[in-house]
């Protein structure tokens, strides 16, 4: 994995309003191709960062750099998966295709493949009232990845899922993840599933709110849920909850 910044966030604030700040002085850099995640109490405001990296708010203050200057092709999940209910898997997996103006033959390969990759082959017709849980959020997925985005944005995506159905959905990302050149930032509330997934954990905390710690997790890849017993787990699992219960009671 390339360790080059893929993106800089430097001296990023976020007021709501005209005094309701947010976000105050974060700065942090992403690995080119890495995996981070964002743990923190709720209401502490990682969807808005999650926003302003998607472009979809501008900071109140601060800079977001791309490494070529340009903000890159990106994809976006969050916890709900938004499909349209009037349209198959299929539809639902091409309609950024759409968005984008792509018309060419090589749509519907491009689309029945990531609905491979995520596991759905066969189910391309069906409807998302037909689909489970966790299916419907594999086709989510393949929707935010289809058009090949440099930088995945993942907003507690599996958060809605029973226990099982997660762990699952964690290691297709993985999969998928390790297939796929994407950097990928994730925001989830399970300190198990960040340290299982990410190389970095970032926590967030205060108000407003900072980054308050930053675990590196030296964890050998692959990875699997089999980790989840060790001891260099646990340790990890001990350090991130420590620095989240540290925000909680200081605020």
């Amino acid at each position: 994995m390339n360790q080059e910044p893929f993106l800089t966030v430097q001296n990023v604030s976020h007021v709501f309003g005209e005094q309701q700040k947010v976000l105050t002085n974060l700065s942090f850099a992403l690995p080119n191709g890495g995996f981070t995640a964002l743990v923190g109490p709720s209401g502490v405001g990682k969807s808005t960062l999650v926003r302003l990296l998607a472009g979809l708010l501008r900071p109140s203050s601060g800079q977001i750099q791309y490494a070529n200057g340009q903000p890159p092709s990106i994809g976006l999940m969050f916890q709900k998966d938004n499909l349209m209910p009037w349209r198959t898997a299929y539809e639902n997996v091409r309609l950024p295709l759409e968005v984008q103006g792509v018309a060419n033959e090589g749509v519907d390969t491009v689309v029945n493949k990531m609905l491979n990759l995520v596991g759905l082959n066969g189910f391309a017709q069906s409807y998302p009232a037909q689909l489970s849980g966790g299916m419907a959020q594999r086709v989510a997925l393949a929707r935010a990845l289809v058009h090949r985005p440099l930088l995945l944005l993942l907003d507690e995506p599996f958060g809605a899922l029973d226990a099982l159905t997660r762990e699952r959905m964690g290691q297709e990302l993985l999969r998928i993840w390790a297939a796929l050149p994407v950097t990928v930032f994730m925001v989830t509330h399970s300190i198990q599933e960040a340290v299982l997934l990410a190389d970095e954990v970032m926590v967030m905390g205060g108000q407003p709110a900072k980054i308050a710690a930053r675990i590196q997790i030296a964890l050998p890849r692959p990875r699997s849920m089999e980790m989840v017993g060790s001891e260099q787990f646990q340790q990890y699992s001990r350090a991130v909850r420590q620095a989240i219960e540290e925000e909680v009671i200081g605020n």
